[in-house]
């Protein structure tokens, strides 16, 4: 089951968004109803390619951002929208997984305007995506 929500405020047709390359960063305002010192995942909501994607995870030790296949197909994407890309991952279970290909997307965190490249994966996850720090 995928857990995508259609984005109904979406931008007027006639304006061009603009894309940074800003991090997007966390501060001690964003620790409210934690714990600390903390160490859970931080898991998030996102807003990729006018979607509400659900249970994405922020790994600051990722080197790249990844996508489940599951979350590809449930945003209306076709095999013919990404493009090739071979190089092996190496998964949290240590096992290698080709990807299916990569693909940019729009993304939005919080009002901040980004483009994402994926990696495209075919593999089990918890989690929708997984935003990492290229």
């Amino acid at each position: 089951m995928v857990l995508v929500e259609s984005s109904h405020d979406t931008q007027p047709s006639n304006k061009r968004l603009k894309y940074t390359r800003e991090p997007i960063a966390f501060d001690d305002d964003d620790l409210e109803g934690t714990t600390q010192p903390d160490d859970d995942a931080l898991v998030v909501t996102s807003r990729i390619s006018g979607f509400i994607v659900k249970r994405v995870l922020v790994d600051q030790g990722s080197g790249t951002e990844v996508m489940y296949l599951d979350l590809f197909r449930g945003l209306g994407l076709k095999n013919e929208d990404f493009s090739k890309y071979d190089t092996p991952l190496v998964g949290f279970d240590g096992r290698m997984v080709v990807p299916e290909g990569q693909i940019s997307l729009p993304g939005n965190m919080e009002g901040k305007e980004v483009m994402v490249t994926f990696m495209v994966v075919n593999s089990f996850s918890s989690y929708m995506e997984i935003l990492g720090r290229p």
